[in-house]
């Protein structure tokens, strides 16, 4: 029988990266990040896009190159279709697109946000674990179906219900900003470098969650709202600054000790709570037990340990993807991939990305 063997692209956002499944391993998974836009605190839509262009091509030729694939060995191309910043997208669908028609080969399309939540089936081969450290020798626990998945990422915050590959349902979203967004922005508010979220984790180890109370939104159902809490978050340096008489963050804290650290505890202490409370209602409404975490988020190491605690706590069974899995990365787009080509669920070749859709 002849291998089934798939190249993905993903190029969403900032992250150019190309992965090659075989017969449901990965063998390959090779990103380009682009570190352009930290001057500017946040991704610039107009600069990724171009240095997609200069990225692609090395990109998936290592990507081929170290799966020990030729091309012409491919039986179909998977990449992202949507959601994500439209310049970005078009240059991994145009990349695929002319791939797939040199080839001869289909096209599948694979929705961002399914391919987070695929992360959990990807299987790494022997050969490619050779190349991650932290890969080798662990087993990696796949979830059972159905689960819920907190996705959770700097565009995205949703619970989500999962009945099989193609057949998820969102049961709670955000209604304003997600929470990876509250993180880079309110490390702004700090002149933490972008993006913050990793920064705001490491000097949280620090300091004191309990030290600046923060708001919580009230929001019933399995929604989420952030908009609040950064309110929030701005309105408590403001007033430090103006009871001091201060005009800068980095002036308050040569006065105020671990002033850092301890914002950095109380803002991740509170996003995590507001996560899980929701997560905790939805499993006990739902009456599921396996609960998975996606997105770039899901590396935030606060959240995977009050994930684990939860777990034990009400008798969860939890599962969290290996770093290299967390971000946006080829990888996941390629397991969802190859479920699809299984199915024969192809796309036309005059598919166009999309910025914002459902699952």
């Amino acid at each position: 029988m002849k291998q089934v063997t798939i190249l993905s692209i993903e190029s969403s956002c900032d992250d150019t990266s190309a992965a090659v499944i075989r017969d449901g391993l990965l063998m390959s998974n090779v990103t380009a990040s682009q570190k352009v836009h930290e001057e500017y605190g946040g991704v610039v839509p107009e600069l990724a896009s171009r240095a997609h262009q200069q990225n692609i091509l090395p990109v998936v030729d290592t990507a081929l190159k170290r799966a020990g694939i030729d091309k012409n060995e491919l039986s179909a191309i998977a990449f992202t279709r949507g959601p994500g910043l439209l310049g970005s997208l078009l240059v991994g669908t145009s990349f695929a697109k002319g791939l797939a028609l040199a080839l001869n080969i289909p096209l599948v399309e694979v929705n961002h946000l399914q391919g987070h939540i695929m992360a959990h089936f990807v299987e790494p081969s022997e050969q490619y674990r050779q190349t991650v450290p932290s890969l080798q020798g662990i087993e990696i626990q796949h979830p059972h179906y159905p689960f819920l998945c907190l996705l959770v990422s700097g565009g995205n915050s949703q619970i989500v219900r999962v009945e099989a590959y193609n057949r998820m349902t969102i049961l709670g979203q955000t209604i304003d900003d997600a929470a990876g967004e509250a993180f880079d922005k309110c490390a702004k508010v700090l002149g933490l470098p972008y993006p913050g979220g990793p920064w705001i984790d490491r000097l949280s180890k620090q300091g004191d969650s309990t030290k600046y109370p923060l708001a919580k939104p009230n929001l019933t159902g399995y929604d989420y709202s952030f908009s609040g809490l950064k309110t929030s978050f701005l309105y408590t340096i403001r007033d430090m600054l103006k009871a001091r008489g201060m005009t800068t963050v980095d002036e308050l804290a040569e006065r105020i000790p671990k002033l850092k650290e301890d914002l950095c505890a109380s803002l991740q202490k509170t996003i995590i709570n507001i996560l899980l409370g929701k997560l905790k209602k939805a499993a006990k409404d739902e009456n599921i037990s396996e609960i998975a975490i996606a997105g770039g988020v899901s590396a935030n190491s606060g959240l995977r340990e009050a994930l684990i605690d939860y777990g034990h706590r009400y008798q969860w069974k939890v599962y969290i993807p290996p770093f290299s899995f967390t971000t946006d990365n080829a990888a996941m787009i390629g397991q969802a991939g190859y479920y699809k080509y299984l199915d024969g669920d192809f796309c036309s070749i005059e598919a166009v990305p999309y910025a914002k859709t459902r699952i």
